[in-house]
């Protein structure tokens, strides 16, 4: 993957939730971006009440793992770290039902706190002096994709790089004459959408879009994913300038924002109306898998496994303005030292971590796409190939969406299903109703 400096601006205290994203069933703002569904599973409560009964050595290195689904995963690879290098490091699992955030602030209160755990990119500020420096470590020369803080230096450690656009039907695509690639202007957009439209009973397909603006459930996928394509769509990864308007007591760029807001205006249009208000996660996601929507409005989690799918899939622009050709791309999460932790343990971890043995579990056992540039192993998920083309070509966007103040995805996403519905009129209404209730957001 092309090298590529990422430092992220901290803005203010946020506290987002470490459970998997797309699971969330209340809108509290959980977004881990995994996108799997985070009900507890009877394997998931087993992980969770496995890792916690375990005895630790003086010297182990503990790692709190947040993504119960790949716990099995991860005690693989513990197993193997500590098959090569003799040391040992334990993998506590929590997740499903259990709070992750709440869960590490009972741990500090409890003097008790693990030597790894995971924030997102909002969470630095809340660990401000607590977080060991990583600068200058081996696997830093792997990857353009570690998280840094001005005042903190190097404290994120990528584990896996997760996308979001708007996932796409390759089969169907093609059958309809419509070439992905030429999807980067509202007009060409606008052309596909007909077409796709005008031919769905020969092309077997529902609708043109899967797209779900449900608030209760899916808010968190609006609310930040598809919000954040404002925020990001068409900039580098490193430009900030909506995300810094935004944090800026709540400014939007009007403009940008309509433009956006008919981009979403197209795609309730287009949307089965059956999914489009009162759809769930899993509705979503198996309507597309079943070829029943051209695109859905979903990241690399919604499809993982080559048996997911019978049709080639890729990832296409929110090309809200002309010329937009990029996808979000990056780290959802990342590990982190803690300070008062074994740090040279977690640094040895880590570089072992980007090396062939840890990749190979991580990439080929728990479904990683890998973040180093090294790696010989091509993730198994189906939407892999196209994401390394946008990343390979620079074509892609930050995770600045989470960088906005905390809790905001639960007022925009109403906004999002009112305009579904239609009692937001129109690309105009949208934008004046949305900015409202960011300012007040803002000014909470």
């Amino acid at each position: 993957m092309k090298k590529k400096a990422l430092t992220l601006l901290m803005a203010g205290v946020m506290a987002f939730s470490l459970t998997a994203c797309g699971g969330a069933s209340t809108n509290s703002g959980s977004t881990d971006n995994s996108g799997a569904d985070s009900t507890t599973t009877e394997a998931e409560a087993d992980a969770d009440s496995s890792s916690s009964d375990k005895t630790v050595s003086g010297d182990a290195i503990r790692l709190l793992n947040g993504k119960p689904e790949i716990d099995a995963q991860l005690q693989e690879l513990a197993a193997k770290y500590n098959e090569e290098t003799g040391a040992e490091v334990v993998i506590e699992t929590i997740g499903g039902d259990t709070n992750a955030s709440d869960e590490l602030k009972k741990m500090y209160q409890a003097d008790n706190m693990p030597d790894i755990f995971v924030i997102e990119a909002n969470q630095a500020a809340n660990w401000d002096g607590m977080l060991a420096d990583l600068s200058g470590e081996e696997w830093t020369d792997k990857t353009g994709f570690e998280l840094t803080d001005d005042n903190m230096g190097t404290i994120g450690f990528p584990y896996t790089v997760e996308a979001t656009a708007l996932g796409y039907n390759a089969d169907v695509l093609s059958a309809a004459g419509v070439d992905p690639a030429s999807l980067t202007s509202p007009d060409a957009w606008k052309s596909a959408c007909e077409t796709l439209d005008s031919k769905k009973d020969e092309l077997g397909i529902t609708a043109v879009f899967g797209w779900c603006a449900e608030p209760a459930n899916l808010g968190w996928s609006s609310g930040t994913h598809v919000f954040g394509q404002y925020l990001d769509a068409g900039l580098k990864a490193d430009d900030t300038t909506y995300i810094d308007m935004l944090n800026d007591g709540g400014k939007i760029d009007d403009a940008r924002m309509k433009s956006f807001a008919e981009f979403v205006g197209m795609m309730n249009q287009y949307s089965d109306p059956a999914l489009l208000v009162d759809g769930t996660y899993d509705n979503q996601v198996a309507g597309f898998k079943d070829g029943k929507y051209a695109f859905i409005t979903q990241g690399n989690w919604c499809v993982t496994s080559p048996e997911d799918v019978s049709f080639e899939v890729g990832f296409a622009p929110y090309a809200f303005e002309d010329g937009i050709n990029t996808i979000i791309a990056g780290p959802p999460s990342y590990w982190v030292a803690y300070q008062d932790g074994n740090v040279d343990g977690a640094k040895a971890f880590f570089n072992w971590c980007a090396g062939d043995s840890a990749q190979d579990i991580l990439v080929n056992k728990a479904g990683l796409v890998s973040p180093f540039d090294d790696c010989q192993y091509e993730a198994t998920n189906p939407f892999y190939k196209s994401m390394k083309s946008y990343i390979d070509a620079g074509n892609y966007s930050g995770w600045h969406t989470m960088l906005k103040k905390d809790g905001l995805q639960n007022e925009t996403c109403q906004v999002f299903a009112d305009y579904a519905k239609g009692s937001i009129a129109d690309a105009d209404a949208f934008v004046e109703t949305i900015k409202k209730v960011i300012e007040s957001y803002y000014a909470e």
